[in-house]
């Protein structure tokens, strides 16, 4: 009986694996998007199918207890065992990391698995993860090699993009291509838009020519999908944004004993007897400072029919300023749309335009005399008022520094600008194997802007003290365009040479037209009555001409790539640029370029190896020609101002501008690359290294000329020249985990680290070295540009502690008005005497290396992020305090020198003369800092819920946007810098990135 049992067990078993069924049913995404063209097949069989336009499917024969494989391009793949329910849905969901996935390139796409250069790839989630207010946000600590530097926290300013280190002295942007046309101002771009950015940061970026030298930032915007109905999308959030930082300066008490002492010790009666009456005072700090709204609502369209894709979306963002509030506002509108049709069998028109509506309240900041400076150095006994109302003056304090609340009173500086940009392209297949390709990309700005001086007394003796009220009006008009035209050849030999041949020509105009005027004595001092059409003696502020500008360029390029059965990979370029910079004997400039690719995981040693599913190894080497400098170097201009005198009479005519230099000839960046990208079990650990080599020779470089060569007249400026070779070398290291714990959970972190090693190592002028920034007042420039140096190195006295007793002081080299209690500097050239000849490498603006660290999870409807960047290495110079004997001075003041012993560190406080504010290593500071950038925590509804109500999706968060930094630096920002290659890292007071709190919400219906 137990055998009978057996074999009909057996036989029941064998019957049900054996049933065949038909499967079917509706394939879509996470937003609920039906997706077509996803590939159903039954697992190591020939059996499948494709997903209609709606996402429907119906497979045949299909065994009960097999396994059904779904894929589609840019999708996690998804294996599913078939039981007795005939009717199969599935959601899936986006894999970033897809070796499928398809990346934007140089005039066309490439999947993940076949690139041969360094790119990285952002993408929509992780920017709709960091509600950036600016795109390059979004790029820090998420791309490796890409270091953003805020220029200023105050709404709407820029901030300065760096791949790979900073090459040139000259203009080191990247080119900035959204849906293939050139940005100069990322401000005007939506991020809400974006639905991915890739950056080219190898020779690879060579295709793109001139332009690509310091790298290429490709924006691709959300589009449609075909055959899908009209999709709604709404992201909005609000919030308030804070001061992450106050400086800790003396309250009224301590600077009144601050102030006796020194002035004590300068043989000067101290001006505060009863000290101790003073209390706390003004802190101007609280004053300036303001919680300040942000909010940001944004709404896309898209849909697409069964020939043609369409999206679109409009944004409205305002922003006030941490300093200043409403009075330093930013405001933002956007319009988008993209369109393609295939119109024919084989052609198709693409369309993309944005608009963008800016308008920004600025004041005076980043400076000697801005809001923040003036806080800082104000001194805390005098109050925001006096007692008949009137804004307190700023006696006695410097020429510079002025009471900052009458000082925001008083500033009226408007900037609105409206720009269109607009792509239109036609595409036509013809032979099966070819493809022309014409883009007409053009862009359109006018900036208009309003800045009112009223009549305003600070002080006695201050310098923005107006006497006579005025008012400057400027418009000005910026037009490019660019026409690439190319034809593509792709096919594929006996079934395993894959050839691809790319033959294009590109013509890139810019024109600008700059137009203002001045003028005084408006009507009641009021700003209402601020127009040129009410002012006196109105000025031309161009009349000697030189308010235009037209440069153009005009390439030729082909590319050729190659694969080997999918692992073996080559793509070469060679890219002819001219430019309207240089003169005929070097106008043209020829740039190659070359990568290679080895996907060794599918060579046949590895096919059995359980722990690798991926290792391709790469390399690549190039040229690429920079022009980024101003028009018609090479010849003389009458562009400059000259003054004369006839018949006793001032009059304003025209002179030589900038001295010309015929030879000047393209700068030539050559990088080389080496990595490799390996994936291992079963996809779950990714790693990406690269080793560069950036050299960049022929700088060109304003010269440092006498003034006898009168390059100080109005209009005037030294010659460009080829003068100098910068040499950038290191490493990127990103690795990545992501696992699904189970249905509820999953989980990912990411790392990634550069190091850059940045040299100067020649540099042809007369003095071998070029120097820039400005420290304090009349002193030297603290930066230079010099051979075995990084390029912006500190160059100042070197501190060797303090003088402890007059002894020390004369045993000393001689050192002027040295007393006890004084910096002590050292001698470095040896000849007993301290003087300009003992200055020396004091600090290096440029980090060793940085650091990006990604974390994120969810739970069920729960997910969490946070982002984390850091910066190791670099040094900040602090150059917001103002030499005057009655300025405010930071709390450090307090551990001061007062006698033998007290200190080695902090010089005494005196009015009398001595050297201590001469830059030195006593004004440099680490500036090295770790951020926590971001923490968002969101929920999204359970589709069960939403689905019934036409709702495909709906999340609420909340988030926190640099949340806190942790560094040495007392300064406000260790992250802000002017961005100049010579002169950065020098912080007069930089306005820091604000803490921003936001309640968000996504929908989509």
């Amino acid at each position: 009986m137990k055998i009978a049992y057996f074999l009909m067990a057996v036989f029941l078993t064998t019957v049900i694996n054996a049933q065949e069924i038909q499967i079917r049913g509706n394939v879509k995404d996470a937003n609920g998007l039906e997706l077509p063209g996803v590939n159903v097949i039954v697992k190591n069989t020939s059996n499948g199918a494709v997903t209609d336009f709606n996402g429907n499917y119906a497979l045949n024969n299909v065994s009960v207890g097999s396994v059904v494989s779904f894929s589609y391009v840019g999708f996690t793949t998804q294996e599913i065992t078939v039981g007795q329910n005939p009717v199969i849905n599935i959601v899936m969901q986006e894999d970033s990391e897809s070796l499928e996935q398809v990346i934007v390139i140089g005039y066309g796409t490439q999947t993940k698995k076949e690139i041969t250069g360094a790119v990285s790839v952002v993408g929509a989630e992780t920017i709709e993860e960091l509600n950036p207010v600016r795109v390059e946000q979004a790029l820090q600590g998420q791309v490796a090699g890409v270091n953003i530097t805020s220029q200023s926290g105050a709404p709407g300013s820029s901030s300065t993009i760096s791949i790979r280190g900073i090459s040139t002295n000259g203009d080191s942007r990247p080119l900035i291509l959204v849906d293939g046309n050139v940005i100069e101002d990322l401000s005007v771009l939506n991020p809400n838009d974006i639905e991915s950015i890739n950056v080219l940061k190898d020779a690879t970026a060579g295709i793109y020519g001139v332009r690509a030298a310091n790298g290429v930032i490709l924006i691709t915007t959300k589009s449609g999908v075909r055959n899908t109905d009209l999709k709604f999308e709404v992201d909005s959030y609000a919030g308030f944004q804070e001061t992450t930082r106050r400086l800790p300066v003396l309250n009224a008490t301590e600077y009144g004993v601050i102030i006796n002492e020194s002035f004590a010790a300068g043989g000067q009666t101290p001006p505060f007897p009863n000290f101790t009456l003073l209390g706390e005072g003004t802190n101007w700090q609280d004053e300036i400072f303001r919680t300040a709204a942000i909010s940001n609502i944004n709404l896309n369209v898209s849909g697409g029919g069964e020939n043609s894709t369409y999206s679109g979306g409009a944004s409205y963002l305002t922003q006030d300023g941490i300093v200043g509030g409403s009075d330093a506002n930013f405001e933002r509108f956007t319009g988008r749309l993209n369109y393609s049709l295939d119109f024919a069998k084989n052609f198709k028109f693409t369309t993309s335009g944005i608009f963008t509506q800016t308008n920004r309240e600025t004041l005076l900041e980043n400076t000697l005399g801005s809001v923040l400076f003036n806080a800082l150095n104000m001194a805390p006994t005098l109050s925001v008022r006096d007692e008949n109302g009137d804004f307190t003056l700023a006696e006695g304090l410097g020429n510079e520094v002025i009471n900052p609340i009458a000082q925001i009173e008083n500033t009226f500086n408007n900037t609105g600008v409206n720009r269109v940009g607009a792509t239109f392209g036609l595409k036509y297949n013809f032979l099966n194997n070819f493809t022309a390709e014409s883009r007409f990309q053009f862009n359109y700005s006018e900036v208009d802007g309003k800045v009112f001086s009223p009549e305003v007394f600070y002080g006695s003796g201050k310098v923005f003290n107006v006497d006579r009220s005025s008012v400057t009006e400027f418009k000005n008009f910026f037009r490019d365009f660019t026409w690439d035209n190319f034809l593509k050849y792709e096919k594929v030999f006996a079934e395993d040479h894959d050839v691809k041949v790319l033959l294009g020509m590109s013509v890139f105009k810019t024109t600008g037209t700059f137009t203002g005027s001045t003028g005084f004595d408006i009507i009641d001092n009021s700003y209402t009555n601020a127009n040129i059409s009410q002012a006196s003696d109105v000025v031309n502020n161009f009349q000697n001409g030189g308010n235009t500008f037209d440069s153009r360029l005009l390439s030729y390029f082909t590319r050729l790539q190659y694969g080997y059965k999918g692992k073996y990979l080559l793509s070469a370029v060679i890219r002819r640029d001219g430019s309207t910079k240089f003169g005929p004997k070097n106008k043209f400039g020829y740039f190659p370029s070359a990568s290679v690719g080895w996907v060794v995981s599918d060579e046949s040693f590895l096919n059995d190896s359980n722990w690798l599913n991926f290792l391709k190894l790469r390399g690549s080497y190039g040229v690429i020609g920079n022009d980024r400098i101003g028009d018609f170097g090479f010849v003389s201009l009458l562009n400059g101002e000259g003054a004369y005198v006839i018949d006793d009479e001032l009059l304003i005519g025209t002179a030589i501008g900038q001295l010309s230099n015929p030879e000047i000839k393209w700068e030539q960046q050559k990088t080389l690359d080496i990595g490799f990208d390996t994936r291992l079990w079963d996809n779950k650990i990714d790693i990406t290294f690269d080793y560069f080599n950036k050299r960049t020779e022929d700088l060109l470089v304003v010269a440092p000329v006498s003034g006898v060569l009168g390059v100080a007249a109005p209009g005037s400026a030294p010659p460009i020249i080829n003068a100098g070779i910068v040499e950038n070398k290191g490493y990127e290291f990103l690795i990545s985990y992501k696992d699904q714990f189970s249905d509820n959970f999953k989980f990912n972190i990411s790392f990634n680290l550069t190091a850059i090693d940045n040299e100067v190592v020649s540099v042809n002028s007369e003095n071998s070295f070029i120097a820039g920034g400005s420290f304090g007042v009349g002193q030297d420039p603290p930066s230079r540009m010099e051979a075995g140096k990084p390029i912006g190195y500190f160059y100042g006295l070197q501190t060797d502690g303090i003088f402890q007793n007059q002894s020390e002081v004369d045993a000393h080299a001689t050192q002027a008005n040295a007393a006890p209690g004084d910096l002590r500097y050292v001698d470095v050239n040896g000849d007993g005497e301290i003087n300009s000849d003992d200055r020396t490498d004091i600090g290096n603006p440029i980090p060793d290396a940085t650091m990006g660290l990604n974390i994120g999870f969810e739970y069920k409807n729960f997910d969490f992020t946070t982002y984390a960047f850091a910066s190791v290495g670099n040094d900040i110079v602090r150059n917001y305090e103002r030499n005057q004997p009655l300025v405010n001075r930071r709390n450090a003041f307090l551990d001061r020198w007062t006698g033998e012993g007290t200190t080695n560190s902090f010089p005494r406080v005196t009015t009398g003369a001595n050297s201590n504010s001469l830059f030195s290593s006593f004004y440099v500071e680490d500036g090295s800092y770790l951020r926590i950038q971001n923490v968002q925590l969101g929920y999204t509804f359970s589709r069960d819920y939403m689905t019934p109500i036409g709702i495909d999706k709906f999340r609420i968060y909340v988030s926190v946007n640099n949340l806190y930094t942790f560094t040495e630096y007392q300064g406000y920002d260790p992250a802000a810098s002017s961005g100049a290659p010579i002169g950065g890292g020098i912080d007069p007071g930089f306005y820091p990135v604000p803490r921003t709190y936001l309640l968000g919400v996504n929908l989509k219906f």
